[in-house]
């Protein structure tokens, strides 16, 4: 390691921006620059980015744990991360930097190969986190290309430093310390030929003194090496395998198939035996190999290193490639890894083992937060044209989506499930898709019913689902004004949901009856049960899941019918949050939580709020009319309202496109960028933030956002 004393003197010389940002294609030492800068700045917090972080939550967990590291950070944070249901980043990151506030001192922050973050929202995040650390701050990124930088960052002067490739090229000081580290001794002439030829480019100077110690000469050799960072400079690559052995460089080509290297695993993919000793001895000679964890003896290949490896086991065995993956994935997957294990069976192309492990592994990736995870997985098979012959996957990308509240996007996988049904009818598969007909609705409340029949006859009876395809034919009933019929269904599935652990379903079944306690007028009964519904939503730590929504209007509900504004208040704030997700995707459920709270704003003498929620209502029938009494309540609250009048405007009456704006509106992004991220014009988004400042009675964004920040609609 040479140091970068000069470029580390301007660094931290100049005023501290908040955003370091190392910019040059490979092989020009960013990472070994921000170590350095890392360890002269002190306290650093260190993310190494890979193509398994482009989802919102996994990035920023890694982030939260890193700065954890430095300082404790509010362990509510990482509940709030592993939140399932609307996980997305224009919800998690207002949250996440505002945990940031409570860090007492400055920080360092490094986020390395920030090139393997294609997810804009990802990117965003990261913006974000950068304006938001502390005063003194300051966040530091290595890439191999300038990323997409939202203007806040780019606009004011200051805030942003870049260093490009010719602030990384070496010097001649440099240079020759890297060459005489390697034992070469170059005169003056032949260290400023070979800076001339490289134009100062840190890894070809290595690759050129690795040569010259590999041949024993002591003065430059003539290798052809051209800067600029190109991968296809090949002569120095060559000539550094050239001069390994053959089962060296067997070694090196067949494991660079593998993101880190450990002894075991590279024994399993290589099928021999003594890896570990052969990684020990690789890592203390002149390979670039890193060492990722030294008391476990993991490492991993430089990047430039790694990506000429696998080029040239490309062209020396391109048909052992897939094995070497199977072979990865057998290994991850018995060694407790299986998420690891479906990127490798991802490389071999081998489908369906990736269905196999991705119908176990999704739902538990999403009820863990990390729904982009789950839906890479689930598009990898979009992409390849292969929903139909996995049907499975395809009713649990139809399910996922319905729970996000994405109806197109849930009709096109429940359409391709029942295709692939229809080609492979299987008894559990048949169950699995019609479970999936019951979140769908497609044939009125009998037809809910008789698919939820169906699907608990073909569900095995330990299966967690068993608990949902009850709590779906109990609200069947009460939806076609069946209560009494409903009532010993949802109780039950509210001891089966129990005991199979299925939170959503138990909370669910009892803010149901509790429900049905309300309509009976009994309200100590349903003040109880809504409790209970709440206590499960908060143990499960479900807030942010779309079911929420109908638990708290119910519990708000339950207590205005026991006097008290207050709590009934702070659980409608919870729900309002979660509208954008009540859509046609889960009609029943949608229709029904927005009745209620038309109900519980009527109660609350606000009927510019049960207007709104109703009109969102009547947009959802006029799509799925066959909802059992759900239209008749519509058109009843709607003449009731029409009794009453409009009613001043406030936060309750933001319609669920206005709310879907907000937590992007507590962002720096401008609004041209927040309508890129939204896909709508930037006259659109003017038009919603202007409606949304008349409603909060405010004239500014930054007042709009302490607003919404004292009503709780951002989140807790």
């Amino acid at each position: 390691m040479v140091p970068r004393t000069s470029l580390l003197e301007r660094l931290l010389a100049a005023p501290a921006p908040r955003l370091l940002c190392v910019a040059a294609p490979p092989g020009y030492g960013k990472t070994t620059l921000l170590a350095q800068w890392a360890e002269r700045r002190g306290g650093a917090a260190w993310v190494s980015l890979d193509r398994r972080d482009n989802d919102p939550v996994v990035l920023l967990s890694y982030l939260a744990v890193a700065l954890d590291r430095v300082e404790p950070v509010d362990p509510g944070l990482f509940r709030t991360l592993a939140s399932p249901g609307a996980a997305s980043a224009a919800s998690l990151v207002p949250r996440f930097v505002a945990s940031l506030s409570s860090m007492a001192r400055p920080v360092a922050v490094v986020l390395d190969n920030l090139e393997q973050l294609a997810n804009q929202d990802c990117l965003d995040a990261v913006a974000e986190v950068a304006l938001r650390l502390p005063d003194g701050s300051q966040l530091a990124m290595a890439s191999r290309a300038r990323p997409a930088l939202p203007e806040a960052l780019t606009r004011p002067s200051g805030l942003l430093l870049e260093v490009g490739p010719d602030e990384l090229a070496m010097d001649g000081q440099e240079a020759r310390a890297l060459l005489e580290h390697a034992g070469v001794r170059p005169s003056e002439a032949q260290v400023a030929e070979l800076l001339e030829r490289t134009e100062g480019w840190p890894v070809g100077l290595y690759l050129a003194s690795s040569a010259a110690a590999g041949q024993g000469r002591r003065t430059t050799p003539g290798t052809a090496v051209t800067g600029n960072g190109q991968a296809g400079a090949a002569p120095a690559p060559a000539g550094l395998l050239d001069r390994l052995s053959e089962p060296t460089v067997t070694f090196l080509t067949r494991t660079a198939v593998l993101d880190q290297l450990s002894g075991p695993l590279c024994d399993a993919v290589l099928g021999v035996s003594g890896s570990d000793r052969v990684l020990a001895s690789l890592a203390d000679s002149e390979l670039p190999l890193v060492e990722v964890d030294r008391r476990n003896r993991r490492y991993r290949y430089h990047q430039l290193l790694r990506e000429l490896l696998l080029a040239e086991l490309e062209r020396r065995e391109p048909e052992l490639v897939p094995e070497l993956h199977r072979r990865a994935a057998a290994f991850l997957e018995g060694d407790g890894l299986p998420e690891l294990a479906v990127d490798h069976l991802q490389a071999a192309g081998d489908a369906g083992e990736v269905a196999r492990l991705v119908a176990a592994l999704a739902f538990p990736a999403y009820a863990g937060g990390r729904v982009e995870t789950a839906r890479r997985w689930l598009r990898w098979f979009e992409d390849r044209g292969l929903v139909e012959r996995y049907p499975r996957v395809a009713v649990l990308g139809a399910q996922m989506e319905a729970l996000l509240g994405n109806p197109s996007n849930a009709e096109r996988w429940a359409a391709a499930a029942e295709r692939g049904q229809a080609a492979a009818p299987d008894r559990t598969l048949d169950a699995s898709v019609a479970l999936l007909r019951t979140f769908l609705c497609h044939d009125g409340m009998a037809g809910v019913r008789a698919d939820a029949d169906a699907a608990r006859a073909g569900l095995a009876p330990d299966s967690p689902w068993v608990a949902t395809a009850l709590l779906m034919e109990g609200i069947g009933h009460l939806l076609d004004g069946e209560a009494e019929l409903a009532e010993p269904i949802l109780q039950r599935a509210g001891e089966v949901a129990g005991q199979a652990g299925a939170a959503p379903a138990a909370s669910a079944a009892l803010a149901e009856q509790a429900l049905i306690e309300l309509e009976r007028h009994r309200w100590q009964e349903a003040g109880r049960l809504a409790g209970r519904a709440v206590d499960v939503l908060r143990a499960g730590n479900l807030d942010d899941y779309a079911m929420a929504a109908f638990v708290h209007t119910v519990a708000a509900r339950a207590a205005l019918a026991m006097s008290d504004p207050g709590m009934a208040r702070e659980h409608l704030a919870r729900a309002i949050r979660l509208r954008p997700l009540l859509t046609s995707a889960m009609p029943h459920r949608s229709v029904q939580t927005l009745l209620e709270l038309a109900r519980a704003y009527l109660a609350l003498d606000d009927a510019a709020g049960a207007r709104a929620v109703l009109r969102q209502a009547g947009e959802i029938i006029r799509q799925r009319p066959s909802l059992g009494v759900l239209p008749g309540q519509a058109a009843e609250l709607a003449a009731t309202l029409d009794r009453i009048g409009q009613g001043p405007a406030g936060a309750t009456s933001l319609t669920a496109a206005e709310l879907r704006l907000l937590p992007l509106l507590s962002t720096h992004l401008t609004l041209l960028e927040i309508g890129e991220r939204l896909y709508l014009s930037r006259n659109t988004v003017k038009t919603q933030a202007v409606s949304i400042y008349r409603k909060l009675g405010v004239s500014s964004r930054s007042e709009a956002m302490q607003r919404v920040r004292e009503l709780g609609l951002l989140g807790a």
